[in-house]
């Protein structure tokens, strides 16, 4: 009882600034209301949100521990950090499965499918629970004339709600100024803990509910092809090691889904800024009949038609965005 009361006094001194009650309370999908009854001891919180609190508070997840070693709330912890232990590699026998597939598949299939098997089972691992995360794979755009890569483009993707995404329902292009930019110009992974620390320090747009996220390198020695991008609902998410280490592994085993063309120099790489995905909304709506005029045109293929207009619609955003910087 006197542990109950303790992480209960603890509590009820970080909910006394408003803003930070606020932010608790969306964190856990509660009232400010709900959260003062559980300070008051008016009311105990469930398993489940006891673990999304101690996610909205990682700088007092170690004063909680300390508080109830044996209480509930500590049980609650232990619980996920031996999920997260337990989910800490990719199983083997998937391994297996996606080196099957690589050798099997069509290669006009190869890379849409690997990924979708890819993507499925880390968004499995990654949000057991389903309190919403996106993973996206994103792929540098091809070379411009002068061997430089301008720009990333989103081609594949996977969402639990609320974003519950399927494969290709949404295109854009990505620059300097996402992290997912940010991480294939430096070569190095990146966590961001919080929209706030997003805001702040790094070159990052953030979406609609996504409140952490992290993006990993597709690379091959000193070639790149992309990133893997992950974002989450939950503040704090991706400050477990384990889960870093999981999107690590997920962002390796993507390498054998791309050709070795899709790689390039780290050095290659010089990214533009690109426009909001509203203001691109209006130029990708047209690119499946932009495709088709190209094919009838120019008496090109599918793909060949496809690459042309990606690189159009390329260098009308970058004009975009190079026009309204001006302003």
């Amino acid at each position: 009882m006197q542990g109950n009361q303790k992480w209960r006094e603890l509590l009820g001194k970080i909910i006394k600034d408003p803003h930070e009650k606020q932010r608790i309370a969306n964190a856990l999908g509660v009232s400010i209301i709900t959260l003062s009854r559980w300070v008051s001891g008016e009311s105990t919180p469930r398993t489940h949100n006891l673990r999304l609190l101690l996610k909205a508070l990682p700088d007092h997840r170690k004063a909680f521990l300390d508080i109830l070693p044996h209480d509930e709330l500590s049980q609650a912890v232990d619980e996920k950090i031996e999920d997260e232990d337990t989910a800490q590699e990719i199983p083997s026998v998937f391994y297996a499965r996606v080196l099957n597939a690589h050798c099997n598949l069509p290669r006009i299939l190869h890379f849409s499918s690997i990924c979708d098997v890819i993507l499925q089972q880390a968004l499995k691992q990654l949000d057991p629970n389903r309190e919403g995360m996106e993973i996206t794979v994103v792929q540098c755009m091809y070379p411009s004339p002068n061997g430089k890569i301008h720009s990333l483009r989103e081609s594949l993707g996977r969402g639990t709600p609320p974003w519950n995404r399927e494969l290709e329902q949404r295109t854009l292009f990505l620059g300097a100024e996402s992290l997912s930019g940010y991480v294939v110009s430096s070569g190095r992974p990146l966590a961001i803990p919080s929209r706030m620390e997003g805001l702040n320090l790094f070159p990052v747009q953030w979406v609609e509910w996504e409140e952490s996220a992290m993006a990993y390198p597709i690379m091959m020695a000193d070639q790149i092809a992309g990133c893997l991008l992950v974002s989450s609902t939950q503040p704090g998410y991706f400050l477990s090691l384990a889960r870093q280490k999981l999107v690590q592994q997920y962002a390796e085993l993507l390498l054998v889904a791309f050709e070795p063309d899709n790689f390039y120099d780290l050095r290659s790489i010089d990214l533009g800024r690109m426009p909001p995905y509203e203001k691109q909304r209006s130029h990708l709506g047209s690119f499946r009949q932009r495709v088709a005029d190209t094919m009838i045109r120019h008496r090109v293929d599918v793909v060949q038609a496809e690459r042309m207009i990606w690189q159009q619609l390329e260098d009308e955003l970058l004009q975009l965005q190079m026009l309204q910087d001006t302003k």
